[in-house]
């Protein structure tokens, strides 16, 4: 029987606004009913970086994007060639995230709502990842392995929902990740994470530090105060030698070392537990998405344990892994076509927000 072709062949197009964390993006994205296709439109982004040492506070974060939110969102639009006349609906980031600076987002997209009069769809955070993943890569029904600062997840599909078959039991990989830079005092520009990839591939020596995994799931808080503990015992030989005022030593602890140790112990557990969820669900493919998921140490032993198993690995660049505004737009936009709308009086935003919790009525 032929497939049913669909009444509305014009393009639908959806606006994301993204604000979770530090970054402050908005995507514009068109879905073409008549072929399945996306094209993406416009992918601005705007990044809040803390000084060296610091983490970034909600409440500066929040005003970052609110101080940013107008000039993005004229860019995105510029950008795109669109008016806001031919958007189909307004997407913003409900969740899950940091308190301050989802609020300052969800309350500018509702803005947008009202003043345009477009629907409001609000969008799940880590559903926003897996499906850019998706769309990008063409994975087909991969076991996710969902690495950021806020969340470390290991997800595979069933029964139209994103089930979580492991996760942290603590912080998550990038927080620990991120948290260890401010320890050895590395710049936060562009990412405290990338800086730690670029010396650990400086690093040669391999220091012992705690390794927990959990079943299916992982403890990342021990293992950044090990790591913590190794680099104030650094600072403190590096100053002693230097208050004796003697030479260096050949075989010294190096910043580059503890990097090196530090990405090979967490992303060995990320490899455990995501090759665990596939050998349950018998899949072959890993999709890594977040912020984390562009580290190339990370997909190379991923690919590794992939390839052993006869897989393969999908993963993004940096314009789809690291928190953006298309991604939003994307998921708000398969939410809306199936009949999704959030009601301006429910356009809230919170800061848990499960994976699993959404109903995923665009997949079979």
């Amino acid at each position: 029987m032929a497939k049913p072709q669909p009444t509305n062949t014009k393009p639908l197009i959806a606006l994301g606004c993204e604000g979770s964390a530090n970054k402050l993006g908005i995507g514009i994205i068109a879905h073409d009913p008549a072929t399945g296709s996306s094209t993406i439109l416009a992918n601005i982004r705007h990044t809040f970086v803390s000084p060296p040492g610091t983490g970034f506070l909600p409440k500066d974060t929040a005003r970052h994007h609110r101080s940013f939110f107008v000039q993005v969102a004229r860019a995105a639009l510029s950008s795109a060639g669109v008016a806001p006349s031919q958007l189909s609906c307004i997407c913003y980031t409900k969740g899950p995230g940091m308190g301050a600076p989802l609020q300052s987002v969800a309350i500018a997209a509702r803005t947008l709502s009202l003043l345009w009069d477009r629907p409001l769809v609000g969008v799940n955070h880590c559903v926003g990842h897996i499906e850019m993943g998706r769309e990008i890569t063409g994975a087909a029904n991969p076991v996710v392995l969902y690495v950021s600062g806020g969340n470390t997840q290991v997800i595979a599909y069933a029964e139209r929902r994103y089930r979580i078959f492991g996760e942290t039991l603590d912080i998550a990989v990038g927080n620990c990740l991120d948290r260890f830079a401010r320890a050895l005092g590395i710049s936060n520009d562009p990412a405290p994470g990338y800086n730690i990839e670029q010396l650990a591939k400086k690093g040669a020596r391999l220091v012992d530090i705690p390794y927990a995994v959990k079943g299916m799931d992982c403890s990342f808080s021990g293992i950044l105060t090990a790591a913590e503990l190794l680099a104030a015992q650094m600072r403190e030989q590096q100053q002693e030698r230097e208050r004796r005022g003697e030479e260096e030593v050949g075989d010294r602890l190096t910043p580059e070392d503890l990097c090196f140790s530090l990405q090979e112990t967490v992303f060995a557990m990320l490899v455990e537990i995501t090759e665990r969820a596939m050998a349950h669900v018998g899949s072959n493919q890993v999709l890594i998405v977040g912020g984390v998921g562009c580290n190339e140490r990370l997909q190379e032993m991923m690919g590794a344990m992939a390839r052993e198993r006869g897989g393969s690995v999908y993963a993004t660049d940096e314009r789809f892994c690291i928190d953006n505004g298309i991604m939003i737009a994307h998921a708000g936009l398969l939410a809306y076509e199936t009949g999704f709308r959030t009601p301006l009086e429910e356009s809230t935003c919170t800061q848990r927000f499960r994976t699993d919790e959404v109903y995923i009525k665009w997949r079979d």
